[in-house]
């Protein structure tokens, strides 16, 4: 279980003052560069410098991104591992035939293509997580108001991002229970204390629903909750950071069009 939320992360960040807006345009940007690459250069250069933001300018705590990378990696890197295997090509490095119907082999191609597939995959995730550590979804519940996304959509939103925090709090609140009494002591006691675990989680969940409906109803609910945010002034350095890490990232799509790694 993490012991720091992401929501505490981005609510005291070092960029938690610049405009949501342009933190928005930067990470969507990098996803949308590293979707149109055709080379493995643009996502690693994108990788490396929203890394770098995330840590330098952010102040994020590098265990703590490293951490958040730590599943995407190894999805990317067992991905990588098949397409390398299965892509095949003409200048063939190793082959092998378990089966009939089965072959796997190295190719320079397919080579290629899994350290394009798994860079693509880095950078798109780097600018995700650029998102994710420096914008609280306060600040992302004002754009999507902003943007005219229907009322229904966001308070929807709203009450299924404050759910699972509540269902996050009683789940280590139990299991905290159930570790100071060892309900995890033996394999058998495991089984029996995960089961209660999410037996009363359930159950708890479920009455802080009904509380959440019954306090909404006394304080006169009309289908719109008030959303307490900021989205941050839009200031010069900020706005011209972003624009040439945009322009610099699109030149470098531009240029290594035709670049391949092997």
């Amino acid at each position: 279980m993490y012991e720091e939320l992401l929501e505490d992360v981005a609510q005291a960040n070092g960029l938690r003052e610049v405009n949501t807006y342009i933190k928005l345009v930067v990470g969507l940007g990098a996803i949308l560069l590293c979707l149109v690459s055709t080379s493995y250069v643009a996502p690693l250069f994108i990788a490396v410098l929203l890394s770098g933001a995330i840590i330098i300018l952010a102040r994020i705590d590098a265990r703590t991104y490293v951490e958040l990378f730590i599943v995407p990696f190894w999805f990317a890197a067992m991905s990588v591992i098949v397409i390398i295997l299965l892509t095949g090509g003409s200048e063939v490095y190793w082959s092998w035939a378990p089966l009939p119907w089965l072959s796997l082999s190295i190719t320079r191609e397919s080579l290629n293509e899994g350290i394009f597939v798994f860079c693509r995959v880095i950078g798109g995730m780097s600018a995700l997580i650029f998102i994710a550590l420096t914008t609280p979804m306060t600040d992302l519940f004002i754009v999507m108001r902003r943007c005219r996304i229907p009322e229904a959509v966001v308070d929807l939103a709203m009450m299924i991002y404050r759910t699972i925090f509540m269902i996050m709090h009683l789940l280590v609140q139990t299991y905290q229970a159930q570790v100071m009494r060892l309900g995890y002591s033996s394999f058998r006691e495991s089984i029996e204390s995960f089961a209660t675990l999410c037996g009363s989680v359930f159950i708890a969940s479920w009455d802080a629903g009904e509380d959440l409906v019954r306090a909404m109803d006394a304080r006169c609910y009309a289908g719109k909750f008030a959303i307490l945010g900021e989205t941050g002034p839009v200031n010069i350095p900020s706005l011209a950071a972003a624009g040439l890490f945009l322009l610099v990232s699109l030149c470098i799509v531009i240029i290594t069009k035709n670049i391949v790694a092997i």
